[in-house]
């Protein structure tokens, strides 16, 4: 339990929140609620065991924070995470109360031990250990089988390594979502790109003689969309927009819009994961796509590149 005055707020609340949930107690000396509330809230901080910190701001002497919170009585307690309050209560609730509380917001022992074990994956991953990384992953994702974030970047990791047969079967709970997120839809047609190359003999052929075919009929999209499967499947990923969007503008519901639909996965693959809290900048991706970069300015980039590609495939859509 630790004290918050304004000149520890940011370190010891914001940027704490960022990795591990923050409970802010405010209270007042002359408080008698907050002398019954107080001790409940150090035995549950002590019985969590790290799932969440509790801080106390003593209301009377930090009355800018307390303003800033729009604070009326106490005791109010805030809770915070990722840098923001997202919930909070106000009176001395009871233990079980406060315990229903908490269990809304926290991560499970079990979510807290699969992120764990996701870290030590990457730190695999960023020694180029990708073997250990997704064995790390896999008993991650077993610990934590809701997490889908994790089966994400399990799944991606899985077909970056051309393990197709693990990646499917890794992938099947995300698709039986009902709705099926797009990210889990993107994987799909990864996947199938993938399998089409190792599988249909026009993965084996040279990018000339798809050329071939297509100057000799622009509309041939048959061969156009297999063009772009296995520029996927080599990891030329704006190449095979490029293919999938002259499919697009010619015909957008060709094969039940099949090219729009790998057109939005491959943006979605490509799109930069949002910054994990307290995550720093690393060397290599969890998804097995590398791609620009992890510095902040190479992902704008990538995220400018994106949003070109989708303009481009909103005027072909229009």
């Amino acid at each position: 339990m630790l004290d918050i005055t304004t000149e520890n707020f940011e370190t010891e609340v914001l940027q704490t929140s960022m990795s591990v949930p923050v409970l802010v107690d405010f209270w007042a000396p002359w408080c008698g609620p907050c002398k019954s509330l107080g001790p409940i809230l150090e035995k549950l901080e002590t019985d969590y065991a790290g799932r969440f910190v509790l801080v106390k701001v003593n209301s009377d002497e930090q009355q800018e924070l307390a303003g800033a919170f729009g604070i009326r009585s106490i005791p109010t307690c805030v809770l915070m995470m990722g840098g923001k309050p997202v919930d909070g209560f106000m009176g001395a609730l009871p233990e079980g109360k406060l315990r229903e509380f908490l269990d809304k917001h926290l991560p499970s022992d079990e979510a807290l031990q699969a992120r764990a074990e996701a870290e030590e994956a990457q730190q695999h991953l960023d020694t180029g250990d990708v073997g250990s990384a997704l064995e790390q992953m896999g008993q991650a994702l077993a610990t934590d089988p809701a997490n889908d974030e994790l089966r994400y970047d399990y799944v991606k990791l899985l077909l970056g390594s051309g393990q197709l047969a693990e990646a499917a079967g890794a992938l099947a709970p995300g698709l039986a979502q009902i709705p099926v997120k797009l990210q889990f839809e993107a994987l799909q047609q990864w996947l199938n790109a993938l399998e089409f190359a190792a599988n249909d003999p026009r993965g084996q052929w040279a990018l000339a003689q798809f050329e071939e075919k297509i100057s000799a009929n622009k509309r041939d999209f048959e061969t156009r969309f297999a063009k772009a499967r296995v520029l996927m499947a080599h990891n030329e990923w704006l190449a095979a927009l490029d293919e999938l969007l002259e499919i697009i503008m010619r015909d957008k519901n060709w094969d039940e819009q099949a090219p729009r639909k790998t057109y939005i996965a491959i943006l979605e693959l490509l799109t930069p994961p949002k910054p994990k809290a307290g995550a720093q900048d690393t060397a290599k991706s969890a998804g097995g796509i590398e791609l620009a970069g992890h510095s902040k300015v190479e992902q704008d980039e990538q995220s400018a590149m994106i949003a070109a590609y989708r303009r481009k495939l909103s005027m072909a859509l229009n």
